[in-house]
């Protein structure tokens, strides 16, 4: 099939069948302002990174691992946490998971753009989140968290529950040369975009989980909005929208709705949709 400008083209040769291929919407001319061409090759990942502060004191650190023991067994307790699990153990979902892991006992996890668990609520519940995942599932593996802002006390008890803190900035641009969970709850779409350009290949795409921001509500906000920067941003969420199976999340509870509105479960593959 041929590409166009707004549809993913998927071309099947001769068998096997899972042998697709996943081809970009040709970029258009834009007007005025917007004749602009933004790079599409992926810019180089950051330096090694460290926290800014290099000073931490055990009383802080005593504080915020007990804030945080404080959130897990509050959202443990909760029927969002209840209903997010049961949506997991789906026969459809299970479906889903057990084809992206194939042969492997267990799927890496990577958080991105966490946030700052020390300052803000939405962070620690989605922290929070993951960390009873990993508790409750056996075929989640090592847990590797990044985002630019943690401090060197944050950096500490995300240690301290478990989790692996990067040293270096990768910018979303993780390959998925094995199976992998990225657990992404509200980063900015330029961040899932460089994600997906970095595995735009079908053998790494199969290999994603991701969990974040649903693909289709930016589909819809572009449908309605049209912002030809934001587009080509964007393209290649847009270009993978055909080929992803969305599972929403009901978020709908006062208590944690601003930690995980518009969140969604997103798989690829060429049988999706």
């Amino acid at each position: 099939m041929a590409a166009s400008a707004k549809t993913l083209s998927l071309e099947k040769p001769n068998p096997p069948a899972e042998d697709w291929k996943i081809v970009l919407p040709r970029r258009g001319k834009q007007k005025g302002q917007f004749r602009k061409t933004i790079e599409s090759e992926l810019q180089k990942p950051g330096q090694s990174w460290s926290p800014i502060d290099d000073q931490s004191d055990p009383e802080s650190e005593s504080k915020l691992m007990q804030k945080m023991l404080s959130y897990v067994q509050k959202l443990e307790s909760s029927q969002f946490y209840q209903a997010f699990i049961d949506q997991i153990q789906s026969h459809e979902m299970s479906d889903h998971l057990h084809r992206v892991s194939g042969s492997e006992e267990k799927l890496q996890m990577v958080i991105y753009g966490i946030g700052s668990i020390e300052s803000y609520e939405p962070p620690r519940l989605q922290l929070s989140l993951a960390i009873l995942m990993k508790r409750k599932f056996t075929w989640i593996g090592e847990v590797q968290v990044f985002d630019p802002v943690l401090s060197l006390t944050e950096s500490k008890v995300l240690s301290a529950l478990g989790c692996s803190v990067l040293s270096f900035n990768e910018q979303g641009q993780r390959q998925a040369l094995k199976p992998t969970l990225f657990f992404m709850p509200h980063c900015e779409a330029g961040l899932f975009d460089n994600l997906l350009q970095a595995n735009w290949e079908v053998n790494m795409l199969n290999q994603i989980v991701l969990f974040g921001n649903s693909f289709e509500a930016y589909e819809q906000f572009l449908s309605v909005c049209k912002d030809p920067i934001r587009e080509e941003r964007q393209r290649h969420i847009m270009a993978i929208r055909s080929f992803t199976k969305e599972f929403a999340i009901n978020a709908t509870s006062d208590d944690y709705f601003r930690a995980f509105h518009s969140s969604s479960w997103h798989f690829f593959s060429h049988q999706s949709r």
